[in-house]
């Protein structure tokens, strides 16, 4: 498994009710990082939130979706 683990840590105890004001200042401390820091964060969250590993996410069902030509005459 990666190091994220280590790195970040989802504390879900941490829910603050905020108001107007205070949101402002929510982000802040995201703003120094790269996209592609934040991209890393956003992986492990959803792999916490939706219980499954970083490093073998499940793969995407392809099967629900179907590709088709749109008609240029219905437009």
């Amino acid at each position: 498994m990666s190091d994220l683990p280590k790195k970040f840590k989802l504390n879900r105890s941490a829910f603050h009710a905020r108001n107007a004001s205070e949101q402002v200042n929510y982000g802040k401390e995201y703003k120094n990082l790269t996209w592609q820091e934040r991209m890393q964060i956003h992986k492990y969250l959803n792999s916490i939130a939706y219980g499954y590993d970083i490093d073998n996410p499940p793969r995407m069902d392809k099967t629900v979706f179907k590709a088709r030509s749109k008609d240029l005459n219905d437009l």
